[in-house]
């Protein structure tokens, strides 16, 4: 009989600092790790043109691979030097394309015509959603795309930390326009039911 195995403990409490995160993946604590690419992506890419991508906060990054062996110039960035390590070694020849870096800092090489949201907005404390909204804003030229999935509940506990869709709605109004909206078939337990996917595009005029 196994015995099982404590469970982890942790000094960083805080998610907005890389070190939270590092010590989560450090100890193969990563229960947001879906361990492969959701369906709702593999549909939007089967019918969408090749674009330059940005992936903040990509994690174990399956998605990067995934998307580069499609054709599509993908950069993913994460803060945490332990995730970005992860990444780089399930991508193989595709692990040159994780950066470490801080996505409200980051500068891309070249223009950024599609964001890939994936638990980066509930990943970090609900006081940081419009900087990450400005940011999103500033990286994507009119008519770019932010697509990906999207958390709602409520309560302030986390990460994830849920929003509600009116907040989600009144942070991105401003600048993009939400052009598709679908629920998830394919969610990991604690986004069952919680989370869509949804395509927004950067508005031509306003902000």
């Amino acid at each position: 009989m196994s015995i099982p195995k404590p469970p982890p403990t942790f000094k960083t409490r805080d998610p907005s600092e890389p070190g939270f995160w590092d010590e989560r993946f450090e100890q193969a604590f990563i229960p947001w790790d879906k361990g492969g690419v959701p369906q709702a992506l593999q549909d939007y890419l089967a019918q969408a043109t090749p674009v330059a991508t940005l992936i903040p906060g990509c994690g174990t990054g399956y998605e990067v691979a995934y998307m580069s062996e499609a054709g599509w110039d993908v950069t993913a960035i994460d803060f945490s030097a332990a995730a970005v390590s992860a990444a780089q070694a399930v991508l193989g020849r595709w692990a040159g394309r994780v950066l470490q870096a801080d996505f409200f800092t980051f500068e891309p090489a070249t223009p950024v015509e599609l964001i890939y949201e994936r638990a980066f907005l509930c990943a970090l404390p609900p006081d940081k959603r419009p900087a990450i909204v400005q940011r999103w804003a500033e990286l994507l030229a009119p008519g770019a795309t932010l697509a990906g999935f999207f958390f709602f509940g409520d309560g302030p506990k986390g990460p994830p930390f849920g929003i509600a869709r009116a907040e989600l709605e009144r942070l991105l109004r401003p600048y993009f326009e939400l052009i598709d909206d679908q629920p998830v078939a394919d969610s990991m337990e604690v986004f069952v039911g919680k989370e869509r996917w949804q395509v927004w595009r950067r508005r031509t005029t306003g902000c």
